[in-house]
């Protein structure tokens, strides 16, 4: 108990200073990003590059070192920009990357990581193709409502219980991967970090449900159906259909769920994220200079709130039972602060159009001025996403674009909608292109399944989702 009130003290201590400091942020902060070399995008690419290779070429290393990794990066550029340009140019840039952008991000990555985590299924399932099918089918539903990372950490543990004594189980970890823990999300801005970004940007609540819920109806059922007929043709193998009727978790219980209360919270969560986007109030809080609208003040305020309730009367044993711990979030928290101050002067470049340092890119993903190619929008953006992490990778292609939420989402639709489709979906094409991919990976392996290496998963998923996507190119956004 003491250790809890510990954590509750932090938490709370934390979300004061983020809630205070949003007082602090400067409008102003905008830089003439025509002036910039390609040379102060840098750090940023050092920042993804080390989250790219490090967890393989150096594991122990980058365990223990991640956060101060991440903030060398930060200060490779805010020191030499600070030399270069001066404190009273870096300072704004510095407080609205942190205050305007990340703090946003990471309380309501947060309040859901933290109320998902009170969540435990327990009992067990039979691995049959029908039921994993169903629970896949459930889990991509939920992603969009309760975010990829909570609906995959929701129900991994009971598709592991569920065939924990088949075989052959290696494809119904990848599968879940694929839907739950990325295509899944792409539905509205809690689904994904990347939509959430563009939400803080400006883009609607309802926008991308009322564009891309095709697109996601034909994707996620071609998947379904593809998984349905690899699982049944592994299942109707010879003892398999026999392993699977059996209880290899006999002590398991019934099928029960634990921290049920958490289900009122995520309801209550939504509700304040819709308010913040729906309610324009017109009340502005003047502080340092800065302008505070209300309904933002609301919104973050009570997202760590909810957290804090769920935190605090949530029993221990639903928590443990689900394997909670802060460290994933912790890891989410340190490495972000970093990819958001570096990609700073990015942005300030790719608003300079080609007046900026990356005219060469913004012709490459457009036929002419005025003119974007969405294919190449959302094929540029997913295989970078698979590589380089979704959410930053999404921040770059918006601005690529324009940065103009209220211009994407009317005249430049199909291109908003090839962003968003692009780095929710190849987010699936390799384990570091979206924080839940390690996260199942990790409770796969501590539960005996064999998972494929890095290259081993891209094959995988190659195999079965390039085709899907390329279908979907010609259907959507040519």
């Amino acid at each position: 108990m003491a250790r809890e009130r510990v954590v509750v003290r932090r938490f709370a201590a934390a979300a004061f200073a983020a809630l205070s400091l949003s007082g602090t942020s400067a409008h102003a902060a905008t830089f003439d990003g025509a002036s910039l070399g390609a040379v102060w995008a840098l750090p940023f690419a050092g920042m993804l590059l080390s989250i790219a290779f490090f967890p393989m070429l150096a594991a122990a290393f980058w365990h223990h070192h991640f956060g101060k990794i991440s903030a060398a990066w930060a200060l490779a550029f805010l020191l030499p920009f600070a030399l270069a340009h001066g404190i009273g140019a870096t300072y704004p840039l510095f407080v609205h990357a942190i205050v305007d952008e990340y703090l946003p991000f990471i309380v309501l990555l947060g309040a859901l990581y933290t109320i998902a985590g009170g969540i435990c299924v327990y009992g067990n399932l039979r691995g049959s193709p029908r039921t994993n099918t169903a629970i896949l089918a459930l889990g991509t539903v939920l992603a969009s409502v309760m975010g990829t990372t909570g609906a995959a950490m929701l129900l991994i543990r009971p598709l592991l219980r569920a065939n924990d004594n088949r075989r052959h189980n290696v494809h119904v970890v990848v599968f879940f991967i694929f839907l739950v823990a990325n295509a899944g999300g792409l539905l509205t801005p809690l689904g994904d970090p990347p939509l959430f970004l563009g939400f803080l940007n400006g883009v609607g609540f309802f926008w991308t449900a009322q564009h891309l819920a095709l697109p996601m109806l034909f994707v996620c059922g071609v998947l379904l159906a593809v998984f349905y007929a690899l699982d049944s043709w592994y299942f109707s193998r010879a003892g398999e259909a026999h392993a699977a009727s059996l209880d290899p978790t006999p002590d398991s219980g019934a099928l029960a769920i634990g921290g049920k209360a958490n289900f009122v919270l995520l309801a209550l969560l939504v509700a304040l994220v819709l308010m913040s986007g729906v309610w324009r109030p017109g009340v502005v809080f003047d502080v340092a200079g800065a302008h505070l609208p209300l309904q933002n003040l609301v919104r973050d305020t009570g997202l760590v709130a909810l957290a804090l309730i769920s935190l605090v009367f949530t029993s221990k044993a639903a928590r443990a039972d689900n394997g909670f711990e802060w460290a994933p979030i912790m890891e989410v928290a340190k490495l972000f602060a970093g990819i958001f101050v570096t990609i700073t002067p990015v942005i300030a470049m790719l608003r300079a159009g080609e007046a900026g340092a990356f005219a060469t890119l913004i012709r490459l993903v457009n036929d002419a001025p005025g003119r974007p190619n969405e294919a190449m929008y959302f094929w540029a953006t997913g295989l970078l996403s698979s590589f380089l992490d979704n959410a930053p990778t999404y921040l770059v292609f918006f601005n690529l674009a324009g940065g103009d939420a209220n211009a994407l989402m009317a005249g430049g639709a199909k291109t908003l909608a090839a962003i968003s489709a692009g780095a929710v979906w190849m987010g699936a094409l390799t384990y570091i292109g979206n924080a839940p991919n390690f996260m199942v990976r990790a409770i796969a392996q501590s539960r005996g399944v064999r998972m494929p290496g890095f290259f081993g998963y891209v094959g995988w998923s190659a195999a079965l989702l390039l085709p899907v996507f390329l279908a979907a190119t010609w259907l959507f956004f040519v």
